[in-house]
This record gives C-alpha cells, sequence and structure tokens, in this order.
C-alpha cells in the first residue's frame, strides 16, 4: 500500500502514537515526546535512568503502536558482536553456508541496558545505525526499513557498567532522561499496575496498533520536507560552536550537532503541526540532542554541575533570530 500524507494527516498520526503510548507510561510526557521526535526525525535515543522507571515499558509500547517487527538484546559483559549482528554457520545436512541473521534485522531494536556490555560489541551497532545494514562475511545484509535502536542504559555510578565510546554516542540523535515519577502519577501507575493482575507488569494487550512501517516512513519524508529558513538554521549552528568554546566544557558538540539540531526541530515543528521550523522548535531540543555531544570539565563536575545547567546558560547567551 503507497501513502501519501499531508503535514496535518502526519501530525495527527504522531500525536495518536504518542496517546497510545500515554496509556501503558503514566506521566513522563517529555519522554514520550522527545521519543516520537527522534522517530519521525529518522533517529537513535538513548534512554537514561535508574532500574524501574520504564524504559523497557517506553520501547515496547512504542513498538505495540506500530505494527513492525520488534527485537529485544539484553546486554550482559559476555555478549558477542556476532549475537547482535548474526554469523554465518556451515550446514552439514545440505553441505552449504547459511545466515543467521541476528536480532537487529528488525524495525524497532531495544538494546536493553546497553552499558552493561564491554566497548567491542557496543561498537557492533555503529554500522547499522548509521548505514542500516550489517555486513557479515563481507557482504552486507540491509535490514528492514523503518529501523529504530532505543538503547537503554543506567548511570554510570551503578556497578558493572561501562561508558558508551564517544563514536557510538554520536550516532544517537537524542538522549533522553527518565525521572522518578510524581506523587500523583506513581498513585494512578499503581492503581493501573495492580488491578486484578497477576505480576508487576503493566498489560499491553490493551493498546493498539496505530501506524504500519509505511507510514512511519511517510511520516518520516513530510518531517524532512518542513521548512527552515536560513537564519534558524544559522542560530542552530550557533548554538553547536558556542559549545566548542563553552567554559565549563572539556569539549563541544561536532558538526553532527548542528545537523542533529535541525532534524530534530523539523521533527518537534511536526508534533505542533507547523509546516515550518521556528527558533523555539530548536529550543526545546537543544537538550536532548546535545547533552550527550558535551563534556564537561572535571571542575564543573566537581561543583556538581551537569552538561544541561551549562547547555542552558549557552542557550540563554545565544540571540535567537527574530521572527
Amino acid at each position: 500500500m503507497t501513502y501519501s500524507l499531508s503535514l496535518s494527516q502526519a501530525s495527527q498520526l504522531a500525536r495518536q502514537i504518542q496517546s497510545e503510548i500515554a496509556k501503558a507510561l503514566i506521566g513522563q510526557e517529555q519522554v514520550i515526546r522527545e521519543t516520537l521526535i527522534a522517530l519521525l526525525a529518522g533517529g537513535h535515543v538513548l534512554i537514561e535512568g535508574v532500574p524501574g522507571l520504564g524504559k523497557t515499558l517506553l520501547v515496547r509500547a512504542l513498538a505495540n503502536s506500530i505494527s513492525g517487527q520488534f527485537a529485544r538484546i539484553q546486554f550482559t559483559p559476555d555478549l558477542m558482536p556476532a549475537d547482535i549482528s548474526g554469523h554465518v554457520l556451515f550446514d552439514m545436512k545440505n553441505q552449504r553456508f547459511d545466515l543467521r541473521k541476528g536480532p537487529v534485522f528488525t524495525n524497532i531494536l531495544l538494546a536493553d541496558e546497553i552499558n552493561r556490555a564491554p566497548a567491542k560489541t557496543q561498537s557492533a551497532l555503529l554500522e547499522v545505525m548509521q548505514e542500516q545494514q550489517v555486513t557479515i562475511e563481507g557482504e552486507a545484509h540491509p535490514v528492514p526499513l523503518p529501523f529504530m535502536t532505543l538503547a537503554t542504559q543506567n548511570p554510570l555510578e551503578q556497578e558493572g557498567t561501562y561508558p558508551l565510546p564517544e563514536a557510538q554516542l554520536d550516532r544517537f540523535l537524542l538522549k533522553v532522561y527518565i525521572d522518578y515519577p510524581s506523587v500523583e502519577e506513581e498513585n494512578a501507575m499503581v492503581a493501573v499496575v495492580t488491578n486484578q493482575q497477576i505480576g508487576d507488569r503493566f498489560n499491553l494487550n490493551a493498546l493498539q496498533a496505530v501506524v504500519t512501517p509505511q507510514a512511519i516512513m511517510e511520516m518520516q519524508k513530510v518531517t524532512a520536507n518542513v521548512a527552515v529558513d536560513e537564519s534558524v538554521m544559522q542560530y542552530a549552528v550557533r548554538i553547536v560552536r558556542a559549545t566548542r568554546g563553552g567554559q565549563g566544557l572539556r569539549f563541544g558538540a561536532g558538526p553532527r550537532g548542528s545537523i542533529a539540531l535541525i532534524r530534530a526541530g523539523r521533527a518537534h515543528a511536526l508534533l505542533e503541526g507547523r509546516d515550518f521550523v521556528h527558533p523555539d522548535d530548536i529550543k526545546q531540543v537543544t537538550l536532548p540532542v546535545l547533552r550527550h555531544r558535551v563534556s564537561l570539565s572535571p571542575e564543573m563536575e566537581l561543583e556538581g554541575y551537569n552538561t544541561d545547567h551549562v547547555l542552558n546558560a549557552l542557550l540563554n547567551k545565544t540571540e535567537a533570530p527574530r521572527q
């Protein structure tokens, strides 16, 4: 089936996905919204939070709202790269080599607790995240489209975690923080999960698939055509360049950060139902786009600051275009 979506239709479908996920992940509106921004922009998401806040539930709810393929990889210290991408085995019975595809051959990939595996294993995702293909025994194999990786990680202070390589971090369009729910949200969550239910898992059977993978690709095309004025594009570049000489930062974001700001800004505008990017769209996505692309200086870390503090200060100093 072929689709031809208008911007208003794409925006409405995005809101339907958002509503469907919200049935499972009570509260966390900002987290759901930022995940949708990455989906519309054709990017990948790194979700960080302590255990038990619903990181895996978010990804499963997103997969349920899309009638596509879903796969999950539980990262552990002994996980091998071939366990992710797949491998070739010799079939003794038929006297031939057979390709055993790994879990990356899917539409929505959950890389659960990605920082519990060493860098060699983490890097197995680099090619598929960038090129939408996997090379096995010298032969390239494309993965189904659309393809999106949602990786979860626990804070690095926890025992048994490995920091992600900078090259790997740069492949994620957004880094999303998931925090503790409010009192009202936690009360509602407990009421839902304990209502005549065995165990503590949310029943995802109530969620409906509201879009197909083909519709998602059309929504991504509509997002890519949202207009960006030259002044807004220059504003995004100024923000990124300010991080390179920013006080309190050990290093700033590269050009991929500027590109990511525009991509995410387009998706934010579409969620707002607009066919053009406003400077406020860039402001709204700056933190999730750049927080994993910059590094704090040791002095700022010792004083208890984080990257969001520094980025907010840079945003306040960077003049936005008047629209």
